[in-house]
């Protein structure tokens, strides 16, 4: 609790700097879109959804284990007069809100989970956990929580007050970080209306961009069954599971070596036995693949040797290939991306204190890159790369081949943070997370009232992606019979979670939660 009480003393000055100024001098403004923009800079809104940032990233919870962070989210929207549709896709965690009727739909992604083994103190700039090896939320999902929630429901105020036509719908989507829940969510139909959707992401930018980005990904568990036997009185009678997981390790870092240069190969084992003395008759190796949409299946089944072969060779069985996860790379429409980028420069970047800038300036110096303290001005729209090189991987990706989706990168890390990385937890939290996702919030609603209420702009992007999709049509990576893991970070989270309860935050108060 100690952690916290410095920035709960100073709650009421927090609260006297946080609304973010916004609006480009003489702009032309609809008053729908005013009205959105104008209920999102009211203090009191600003607060409410930087208590529920700050909320979901102190319970910082793992892919399909985002209970108390959903339940928020689904209870926000609720109140806020939203009809909510919840557990579906085969993922409890995974919800629906829906405001309004008929076309167009405007759909918007919102994500929760947090990562293993981040957990680090608020605005801290050197790393100091919370509770020492417990998650944390190093990619800055809970300000995408709160910032896609205040979008939806500022939208719906819009459409309230303006007799908007159309529907709007918050897309509730677990486990990103394991790439797990919109392939299953795409599966289900849950797309299948929507006209446009609008992406999120935290960043050190306000931007976005177009065409072809990130890796596709497989997230494959292989399994290997093998004898045990007394690794010191007989170990010719046993047959190692350990040892076939680390001759396909070795097998597939030879492999690396004649993969595309776009290829990333990572990979964790989770258990490869109990006791050293004892010939593990079970053991299993953990794989992301990543690659272009074109290669990642035939990526695929040159892993899959790789683990043939180490079963072969250690006389054990290659008992289970699981895939959990298979997500393609993002494919993102040009015409929705510039008609974010002109609301991105409408909203413009949020008004930093010094002592934001300082403590950025400290944790730059930390990270060992330049001091420069919180970004000046907003970014410009980002163009596909000339040469695809591989890298991050988002399961939006199968959204982008459903409907014409874009990306808003919205501000709030300091610049020089590292993704899956406890300078991003740092960051997360406190006034520039609250400043950063609003001004998020703020581009989206902008963006969806758009899109809602000039056809003219929507049935240019919709004539884009038909386009696209003639060359581009969409086919699941998953296979048929692939389930979400619902089970999959159960006893990590129950490992930790009772560490981590007496430092939840309350979304009322700021506060430590009493409950």
């Amino acid at each position: 609790m100690n952690n916290f009480r410095p920035l709960l003393r100073n709650a009421a000055a927090m609260l006297a700097f946080l609304v973010v100024l916004s609006g480009a001098p003489g702009a032309e403004v609809s008053q729908e879109k005013q009205s959105a923009l104008d209920w999102l800079s009211g203090p009191e809104i600003i607060a409410k959804f930087g208590r529920i940032s700050d909320a979901v990233w102190s319970y910082a919870e793992l892919g399909l284990q985002e209970h108390r962070s959903s339940a928020l989210l689904i209870k926000t929207l609720e109140e806020a007069g939203f009809t909510v549709e919840k557990g579906l896709a085969g993922m409890p965690t995974c919800f629906v809100a829906r405001y309004g009727s008929g076309k167009p739909v405007v759909g918007i992604l919102v994500e929760y989970d947090a990562l293993p083994m981040l957990s680090q103190k608020g605005r801290t700039p050197e790393q100091a956990p919370v509770i020492a090896g417990a998650p944390g939320h190093g990619c800055g999902h809970n300000l995408m929580a709160s910032a896609a929630t205040a979008a939806a429901i500022a939208v719906k105020q819009a459409m309230e007050k303006h007799k908007i036509a159309g529907t709007v719908k918050l897309f509730g989507s677990p486990a990103e970080e394991i790439g797990v829940s919109r392939p299953y969510m795409v599966r289900a139909g849950l797309f299948r209306d929507v006209d446009a959707v609008i992406n999120n992401h935290t960043s050190s930018e306000f931007s976005t961009g177009y065409g072809v980005e990130g890796s596709a990904l497989e997230s494959v568990v292989f399994t290997f069954r093998g004898k045990t036997a007394h690794s010191a009185g007989a170990p010719w009678s046993g047959r190692s599971a350990l040892d076939a997981v680390e001759i396909m390790n070795v097998a597939t870092n030879y492999l690396r070596e004649h993969l595309h240069f776009s290829a990333r190969m990572h990979y964790v084992i989770p258990d490869g036995g109990e006791a050293p003395n004892v010939v593990p008759d079970r053991a299993r190796v953990w794989y992301f693949l990543r690659n272009s949409d074109d290669k990642l299946l035939e990526m695929h089944e040159r892993v899959l040797n790789c683990a043939k072969g180490a079963a072969l060779a250690t006389g054990t069985e290659l008992a289970e290939v699981r895939v959990l996860a298979a997500l393609h790379q993002s494919h993102h429409n040009k015409t929705l991306a510039e008609l974010m980028m002109k609301n991105i420069e409408l909203v413009g970047m949020p008004k930093w204190t010094e002592e934001e800038h300082q403590f950025a300036r400290a944790l730059q110096k930390e990270l060992g890159v330049k001091p420069t303290g919180m970004p000046a001005k907003a970014g410009t729209l980002g163009k596909p790369a000339a040469v695809f090189t591989g890298g991050p991987s988002s399961d939006h990706g199968d959204v982008t081949l459903i409907a014409p989706t874009a990306t808003i990168r919205f501000p709030g890390i300091a610049g020089g943070s590292l993704g899956h990385h406890w300078s991003t937890v740092a960051c997360g939290f406190g006034s520039t997370a609250w400043k950063g996702s609003n001004a998020g919030a703020k581009a989206m609603a902008a963006t969806a009232i758009d899109l809602l209420t000039r056809p003219d702009v929507l049935q240019a992007v919709r004539r884009e992606f038909d386009a696209y999709s003639k060359t581009h049509p969409y086919k699941s990576f998953l296979p048929a019979d692939a389930k979400p893991p619902l089970d999959f970070y159960d006893a990590l989270m129950n490992q930790y979670r009772p560490a981590m309860e007496p430092f939840y935050l309350d979304p009322q108060t700021g506060g430590p939660n009493k409950k």
